[in-house]
This record gives structure tokens, sequence and C-alpha cells, in this order.
């Protein structure tokens, strides 16, 4: 394994696209316990998007018909696996798009977590000051003395773009002072975006990591300001992973089947790692063994796929091999993956792949094309996944698929393909102004 691995961190330098499978996926049963962690942490997190619903219908009215559900739909899209059949990719199962870039408020995959660490801060120093009480309705904390009262702190990010708008928006409708340190990737867009809100948006002219350290150290100064750690946060993590209970309903709605012959694909754009980690945490916490999932990332930043495949989790950056160019996936743009989230996946992530920024741009566009479903590059990473895994048969050349195969043939499921069910996560690009698509 070890001389695979080198090879695969040699194909990482060489910006080849790659497929590394983990060596140490184990056996899970629903409901499993992990490094203290299990469904009860997942069930908490979506619990308090539960209380919260009167407060977010009130703050946010875009989700007023919704009662404040912060949710995504799940699409089917036929037409798009159509098209990868003319590409010479026939596809088994069903192909779907969880379109996170429609979840409200912050228009990406980023919605969940960050939105949700704001939430357990604001109600934690209102229980503590004695200004919620049991059994009030979280609409209270809409009120301008709770605005007032929450002016007093300051939440500070450090951020590519997405999950500075997820922070940044919530923290600024609760009232908080708001600050996100922005990396140079960042769409300029978005800093816009954030400063319409009256969010205090610092720029960088290094990448993800310096804006996270700077950010990080700027909150220290100040005993009144918290630091949302996109590296470490257990609290994004967990608001991550309450997708996968949301998911579960709408396969109920959809009449879809998840067991051993039955098995779930979810292909997950990553960065970071923390949101697709905390999905795949959730996801494992449902269905156990019956779900695998693989993240996606682009060839100038692949941090978890190099985290992985060497061993060194996030004591290694791909600038140590000699990577971390631009790329359009800039929600994907991350250099060091996140040490928390590496320890989680290691025993339940599938694997991890890379592409091109070529790859993104053109299942960016037959998607539209096809489907009518606009989404950011980032958000179309997924598709790669699905389409190899998915065309894990007889009619496609060995040489495009043969290590997607073997994954299969490892884990039984080559006979099982036909009622597989495919999920590329659409990661963002809902907030994406018209003038962007326009270009």
């Amino acid at each position: 394994m070890a001389d695979k691995n080198h090879d695969i961190i040699e194909d990482l330098k060489n910006r080849k696209e790659t497929l590394w499978l983990n060596p140490d996926l184990i056996q899970v049963e629903p409901a499993f316990k992990l490094e203290g962690f299990g469904y009860v942490h997942v069930r908490a997190a979506q619990n308090r998007f539960m209380r919260y619903l009167p407060f977010v219908a009130k703050t946010f009215p875009e989700t007023a018909e919704k009662k404040g559900v912060i949710e995504s739909p799940l699409i089917p899209i036929p037409k798009m696996q159509a098209w990868f059949e003319k590409e010479g990719l026939p596809m088994k199962g069903r192909l779907f798009l969880k379109d996170d870039a429609r979840l409200p408020v912050a228009g990406s995959v980023k919605a969940r977590g960050g939105i949700h660490e704001v939430m357990k801060l604001a109600e934690v120093l209102a229980q503590r000051a004695g200004l919620l009480m049991p059994g009030e309705s979280y609409e209270k904390l809409a009120s301008p003395e709770m605005k007032e009262f929450f002016g007093q702190y300051t939440i500070q990010a450090g951020s590519t773009g997405n999950l500075g708008i997820s922070i940044g928006r919530t923290a600024a409708r609760f009232g908080f002072r708001t600050i996100i340190h922005m990396s140079s990737d960042a769409k300029q867009w978005k800093k816009d975006l954030l400063r319409s809100e009256g969010v205090t948006v610092v720029e960088y002219d290094g990448d993800y990591s310096s804006a996270v350290a700077a950010g990080r150290k700027a909150s220290e100064a100040d005993e009144k300001s918290f630091f949302v750690d996109d590296e470490n946060s257990e609290e994004l993590f967990f608001g991550y992973s309450t997708a996968a209970v949301r998911l579960a309903v709408q396969f109920s709605k959809a009449n879809i089947l998840v067991d051993k012959d039955h098995p779930l694909f979810v292909y997950l754009p990553c960065g970071v790692g923390g949101a697709p980690g905390g999905i795949t945490f959730g996801l494992k916490q449902k269905f156990g063994n019956n779900v695998h999932c693989f993240f996606a990332e682009p060839l100038e930043q692949p941090c978890m796929t190099l985290a992985m495949a060497s061993g060194k989790q996030d004591q290694i950056s791909t600038s140590d091999i000699g990577l971390g160019g631009r790329t359009i996936a800039d929600g994907l743009a991350v250099g060091r993956a996140s040490g928390f989230t590496c320890r989680m996946m290691e025993p339940l992530m599938s694997g991890a792949y890379t592409l091109s920024d070529e790859q993104m741009e053109v299942y960016r566009k037959a998607l539209w094309q096809t489907e009518g479903i606009r989404l950011e590059p980032s958000a179309c990473a997924g598709f790669l996944g699905a389409a190899m895994m998915g065309s894990c048969n007889d009619g496609v050349e060995q040489n495009q698929t043969s290590a997607w195969r073997a994954y299969l043939e490892d884990h039984d499921l080559l006979d099982k393909m036909d009622n597989a069910t495919h999920i590329a996560w659409g990661t963002g690009g809902g907030l994406v102004p018209e003038s962007q698509w326009e270009d």
C-alpha cells in the first residue's frame, strides 16, 4: 500500500487526475461511536435547528414559506445521466443532484455548518446572561434588545468565500460585529455581498490557511471575540452532519431504498474537509456500510487526498509538494486539510479523487444545457466520481475505470450497481449574481 500511495502522491505532484482508495475504511453499523462522537451529536445539532425555526423565518424572510427550514432539494437528473452515456460513460443506477446551492441564507453547503455554529454561540450567550429561558420561543432572539446584546460581541472567521457568506450573513442578522478574513482566491462578488450586509471583510494576498491564521490571531486579541475555526470546529462539523437526517426523509418520500442490495454513493467536493466530512459522518450514522463517500478536489489544491494518502493528515500542505496554484474552484482552494476531519474520516471515507478545472467547467456547462441547473464550478466536482463509479461495467474501457472497479470488487458491489443511487453534492452557486452567470 505504501508503494501505491507513493505513486498517488507522485500523480498529485504532476497534476495528474487520480483516485485514492482508503485502506483504513472500517465496517460500521448505523448509530456507531467514533472518537467519543455518535448519532447523539447529529441529533443535537438537528434539534438546535428546529428550536431556531421561528428565528430563521423572521430574520430571513426567504425562509418564511417553509417556516424557517433550511434545506435543499434532492433532484433526479436523468438528462445529465444520458449526457454521460453519450460521452461514453453509461451509468448504472440513478443519478441525483443534492442541490445545496439552493440552501437559503448562504446558497451553499456551508449554510448548515456556519449557521449552526453561530446559532450555538448565540444560544449559549443568551442563556448565560439569563436572556433566554427554557421553553421560550427563539423568535425572541430577533428582537432589537437581543441585537443590542449580541452587538457587544464579535464573530470572526477565515474563508475562501462560501463559509464567510454563511457565517457573515447569519452573525450580522443576530447583531454580532462580524469580521471575515478572506484569501486571495475569494471571488469579488462574495466580498461585495458580505459588505452589503454590514460585515467587515479583510482581504489577504495569501491563501486560505494564511487568512485563517490571521483571523485567529486577530480574534485572540479581543476577549469578546469568537473565532469560527474551519480547520478544527466540532460545531461546524456536526452542523454539516444534519444533512443526513434531512436526506433520509427525502429518500423516504421518493421511495429510495438504501440497504446492502441498494448501495448509496455520494460524491462530495472538498476544501478543508469539514463539510464533506460532517456529511459523511452523518450519512454513515444513518446508513452504515451501505453508503460510500468520496471526496472531490481540484488538481491544484488536493489537500485531503494528499493528507490521507501520505498519512500525514494536517501535517502536510499542497505547497510541500509544489502545488497551490490558482483554481476556478475557489471554494475548494485549500492547501492544508482539517486535522479534526482527517481523524474522523480515516476510518469512514471511501476515497478521494482529483480533477481539472476544465473538467469542472465541462460538467457545469452540461448540467446547465441538459437540466437547466446552475452551479458554480467547484460544485460540479462530484460528477466525475459519479460517472466513473457508475460506469464500471464491461461496456467501458478498463483503463478509464479500473481503480473505481477495484473498489466495487473489494466491497462485493458489482452485481448491485443497477440498484445504486449516485448523488453528486452540488455545494454552491445559489447566490451568484446574474451578471456573473452572463459572463
